[in-house]
């Protein structure tokens, strides 16, 4: 007996198109380079005067806003047909999303840019250890090479690190950064099993909504001002809603459900390199000879590690 089972709203009408091998890895790689400008676009909000609490909740606000027409136009009907444990964990993604934000956000006030961005990056052993405890993944010879690679440059990268932000303690800064990179690698695991159930827009949006409700709460319990910022602190922060996050973070989650979770971590990796280039360019940040051994050691996991995928994954099509 065939069943003649309904779509999901926004699934495509294509039926089960086949992914290409190297979409997932072009798509990825232009997720990495647009959320490689989020550390910039963060220290620029932070010298206007922004709080670290006031940016991560107004960027999520932002982003939430912006996709709210398409989220109800496309998957409505999606969204109001949840059931009580779908919704619950895609909540719960939103609020480990907004613990991610408010710690990584609060580092780059202390630390350099280069060692937060390279921090809080430091996710693939944090996923790769819970993908293989929790979802049963193991990670393979080829994988756990990249992996060893990309923390050996993330370790070369902190300790040619010489210096924190102005004023800052590099302490606190790569403590709250490493804190932000426990937290994403919950939230990519949390998505990686909610994603099987939900289309991708239906996803993010209550992911993006309840990570800016949460954040906004932390921001008016901490006193920090949403309202009075300069007219660039709020172009800085509108566009980390618009690009990194809406575009950034987004690819991050179509690619999760096509490849492997410690492959889109270690990829994420490739951030604090691109990161670093602009740091030096706009505020003088320098790299040391190890930071650069620290950027070649990373590139080489990325690189080892996206060879790992033998056998990508093929899901539906959705938006």
């Amino acid at each position: 007996m065939i069943l003649n089972l309904p779509k999901r709203p926004c699934q495509s009408s294509d039926g089960i198109p086949v992914t290409p091998y190297f979409l997932p890895h072009a798509v990825l790689a232009a997720g990495v380079a647009v959320v490689s400008t989020a550390s910039i676009l963060i220290r620029y909000a932070l010298d206007e005067g922004a709080g670290a609490a006031a940016i991560a909740a107004l960027r999520l606000v932002f982003a939430t806003v912006l996709l709210t027409p398409f989220a109800l136009a496309r998957c409505g009907r999606e969204i109001a047909a949840l059931d009580r444990g779908t919704l619950g964990l895609a909540l719960a993604s939103g609020v480990v999303l907004a613990v991610h934000f408010a710690t990584w956000i609060a580092s780059l006030a202390h630390t350099s840019v280069a060692a937060s961005a390279v921090l809080v990056t430091t996710n693939p052993i944090w996923v790769g250890l819970a993908a293989w405890l929790v979802l049963g993944e193991p990670v393979g010879r080829r994988g756990a090479i990249g992996i060893g690679l990309g923390m050996a440059g993330g370790v070369a990268v902190v300790l040619a690190d010489g210096g924190g932000a102005s004023g800052g303690s590099n302490a606190l800064g790569n403590s709250l950064a490493l804190a932000g990179a426990v937290a994403a690698s919950g939230y990519l695991l949390i998505g990686r099993g909610v994603r099987a159930r939900l289309s991708l827009t239906a996803y993010i949006w209550l992911v993006y909504g309840a990570a800016a409700l949460t954040l906004t709460a932390f921001a008016l319990l901490q006193g920090s001002a949403l309202t009075g910022l300069s007219w660039l602190a709020y172009g800085c922060i509108l566009a980390m809603a618009a690009g990194p996050q809406l575009i950034g973070h987004t690819t991050f989650n179509w690619a999760v459900r096509r490849l492997p979770a410690p492959t889109v971590a270690m990829a994420i990796l490739g951030e604090p390199v691109g990161a670093a280039l602009l740091a030096w360019l706009l505020f003088d940040e320098t790299a040391s000879a190890g930071q650069l051994v620290g950027f070649s050691l990373l590139l080489a996991g990325i690189y080892v590690t996206s060879r790992a995928d033998a056998a990508p994954q093929s899901p539906r099509e959705d938006v």
